[in-house]
């Protein structure tokens, strides 16, 4: 018989409170890779990506473009917005092609956060019909590729 009147199980000694665990560092932050490109692009699509993020980022404009004529030759351009003229980037990059001499284009990029301009791929379609065109992201990812 219990002296306690039945309260129920005998009081247990408090156990040991476990030590404190030392706290893990934060891993160091790593720094942003580029995009990969998807294996399809070979090094002269990457090099007119890479050209249209630089003239996006030279002068903080809201798109870059480079296109690659039937020569091998690039030309870049940022997006225009000025008060009596705006030009996208890509046809501002068409026009440098054809006022140097440009016959043909083989590919096209159009770096943007926003969607393709049906009216920037019509541009490229006028001097490039089967010319790819590469629409990427500004941190370089590939959001779609195109036939003009």
């Amino acid at each position: 018989m219990s002296t306690r009147g039945g309260l129920g199980p005998p009081p247990q000694a408090a156990k040991p409170a476990a030590p404190p665990q030392a706290a893990k560092p934060a891993a160091p932050p790593q720094a942003a890779k580029p995009a990969a490109p998807p294996p399809q692009i070979n090094a002269e699509d990457l090099k007119i990506i890479t050209l249209a993020r630089s003239s996006r980022a030279r002068v903080a404009a809201s798109e870059g473009a480079a296109v690659r004529d039937e020569t091998g030759r690039t030309y870049t351009a940022a997006a225009v917005a000025l008060p009596s003229l705006r030009l996208s980037a890509l046809r501002l990059a068409v026009a440098m092609a054809v006022s140097s001499g440009a016959q043909k284009l083989e590919a096209a990029a159009l770096v943007s956060d926003a969607e393709l301009d049906p009216g920037d791929l019509a541009v490229v379609r006028d001097l490039g019909p089967d010319a790819t065109v590469f629409h990427a992201a500004p941190d370089g990812t590939l959001r779609a590729v195109l036939t003009a």
